[in-house]
């Protein structure tokens, strides 16, 4: 019998710009997830509030993912959740959300939860879902929890750009969560100092901190430098492998959220998890979008089972 995952987030409408004066545009968000789980043929109900305007785009996106699950999917009045994204040649790249949805209901969540063999939350604009709202997810849910806190310490501003902000509440969104996964910038937001970047005894102690939650891993994302793994008691570092070329790195980190859960829920290690994690990662650089991502899954997939 196959796991089940059940993913919380949102659909996001990308327009992606660069120094070079290079422009993407597409849809983004929790379907580079949704794409990593289908692409590798696992049963996925998504939950998010999808902006009508983008329901067609969506469902002409997925109508080849044969496991996901759409019921889950909530149309909404509106064009959606509109961002920019600029990619400067170097420092933080620069978001501008243009327009949200309204926070998702917990309950069509919780009817799904026995069902369940794990459970993602993305906060992909961080307006997803209440606080109240997820504490009640979880204490009602009996199987793992992943949480990609993302955009939680964004400023929530719309027309200008996003800041980091000092969350020192934290603890409240991340108790009772299994898997906890970070970049840098956001565990700085974390520890109170958004612009300071923390030393490698911070990122240990903020671990230590997320143990005494019930978390059981932290994975810290660090781009092209791979993944720092942190559970009780061991830690590893683990470099990224070499891409051929790098077309898009945007939603990198969500195919490693999408691989590396795939592997936890199989009854893989932490560490095990994230080498599948980043394996796909880097291969999805390659490629551009979500469409593509997809594809790249689906073939690796079907590649791994050949004799």
């Amino acid at each position: 019998m196959r796991m089940k995952f059940g993913l919380i987030g949102t659909i996001t409408d990308d327009e992606i710009t660069f120094d070079s004066g290079q422009r993407i545009t597409g849809l983004g968000g929790v379907l580079y997830q949704a794409a990593v789980l289908c692409g590798l043929g696992e049963e996925t109900c998504l939950h998010t509030n999808l902006g009508e305007e983008l329901a067609d785009e969506v469902n002409r996106m997925v109508k080849d993912w044969s496991t996901l699950r759409k019921k889950g999917i909530r149309q909404v009045p509106g064009p959606g959740n509109q961002v920019h994204l600029h990619y400067p040649e170097k420092g933080e790249r620069i978001e501008v959300l243009k327009s949200v949805v309204s926070p998702f209901p917990p309950e069509p969540v919780i009817e799904d939860l026995p069902e369940l063999g794990m459970l993602i939350l993305v906060v992909n604009s961080g307006f997803d879902i209440r606080l109240s709202d997820w504490r009640n997810i979880v204490r009602s849910a009996s199987c793992p929890i992943w949480m990609d806190v993302h955009s939680l310490f964004l400023s929530r501003e719309l027309n200008v750009p996003r800041k980091y902000l000092p969350l020192k509440g934290w603890e409240e969104w991340a108790e009772g969560v299994s898997f906890f996964q970070a970049n840098v910038k956001e565990v700085a937001s974390m520890l109170g100092f958004p612009d300071q970047v923390p030393s490698e005894d911070g990122f240990l102690q903020f671990g230590e901190r997320a143990f005494d939650l019930g978390v059981k891993a932290v994975y810290l994302t660090l781009g092209k430098d791979g993944v720092l793994v942190m559970k009780p008691g061991n830690f590893m570092k683990i470099s990224a492998p070499h891409a051929e070329a790098v077309v898009d790195t945007t939603g990198c980190g969500d195919v490693f959220c999408g691989g590396a859960a795939v592997k936890l829920a199989s009854g893989k290690d932490p560490f095990e998890a994230a080498h599948f994690g980043l394996e796909l990662a880097t291969r999805a650089v390659e490629v551009k979008g979500v469409e593509e991502t997809f594809r790249l899954v689906k073939e690796y997939q079907m590649a791994e089972k050949k004799p």
